[in-house]
């Protein structure tokens, strides 16, 4: 398959294209490398730099037997200051490939987020998601547009950021236990994460290809809590405690199951594991 995949030079982005090419498939990224990195570059694939705020009509770059939308403006902090930004590029980019999907009959899957649960109008960032999944929706019901929704939760593994407004928690404190820091907690350390593994996430991304599930919202946790503070334990570094931050949910946890029913899908990977491989290999 001729295959375009859009942020793939970010994090979960990169992730699947190393699948992809594996398979044997044609990749053509699209990123903007506002957090995407060169260093993330796969030998094989086309890598294109460019804003999707500014693209009209992707055709240009090729022909697509299908598409994975992941380009967007992550985490829910900045988006209090930049709420233009992540709606013009969630949302109203998001309607730009969406028609071009429908239009040349292609389909979409569309990299949704988990924070819809806490609620859309909580912060910007949840607000743009929503709304590229309504737009999604939307194609679905009047233009004929064969698509997916996957939502992800607190995704972490190789090639998650740790430096920058844009890190995951994971990644951050992987930086704090490479450069001997203490690991900072927002609030008391109650509240609690669905972490999943990109390689987890990943592989339901591709089960979604494989078996053309269309019209689904699929729900890609590992459908098991941690409490931030028992996470932070487990890295036995020093913690220090810092102001809660607005806007965040105080629980994510996938109890759907229908990625389980419909795909066959079934996560793998353990949070606590990781660490103490993290941990094994800094020794």
């Amino acid at each position: 398959m001729k295959i375009l995949i859009t942020g793939g030079a970010g994090f979960v982005g990169t992730n699947l294209i190393k699948k992809f090419l594996k398979e044997g498939h044609t990749i053509v990224s699209i990123d903007n490398y506002s957090t995407g990195l060169e260093s993330n570059h796969q030998a094989g694939a086309r890598y294109i730099k460019e804003d999707i705020r500014d693209i009209d009509d992707y055709s240009k770059y090729g022909d697509f037997d299908l598409v994975f939308h992941l380009a967007a403006i992550a985490r829910i902090q900045p988006s209090f200051e930049r709420p233009l930004d992540y709606f013009t590029t969630n949302a109203n980019a998001t309607f730009k490939i969406a028609m071009y999907c429908a239009k040349n009959k292609i389909p979409l899957i569309y990299a949704g987020s988990s924070s819809h649960h806490s609620g859309k109008y909580k912060n910007p960032y949840t607000f743009s998601k929503d709304i590229g999944e309504e737009i999604v929706k939307l194609f679905q019901e009047i233009y004929e547009l064969k698509a997916s929704i996957a939502r992800f939760y607190n995704v972490y593994g190789p090639h998650h950021l740790k430096e920058g407004g844009y890190c995951t928690l994971i990644g951050i404190w992987e930086k704090c236990i490479e450069n001997n820091l203490p690991l900072t907690l927002y609030g008391d350390g109650s509240k609690r994460r669905d972490f999943t593994n990109v390689s987890d996430i990943v592989d339901a991304l591709s089960l979604i290809k494989d078996k053309k599930a269309w019209g689904y919202v699929f729900e890609l946790g590992r459908g098991k809590n941690y409490s931030i503070k028992e996470i932070a334990e487990t890295f036995g570094k020093e913690v220090v405690y810092a102001p809660d931050k607005p806007g965040e949910a105080n629980e994510t946890l996938c109890a759907d199951t229908l990625a389980r029913e419909i795909l066959g899908w079934q996560p793998r990977l353990e949070i606590k594991d990781y660490i103490k491989d993290f941990l094994k290999n800094k020794k």
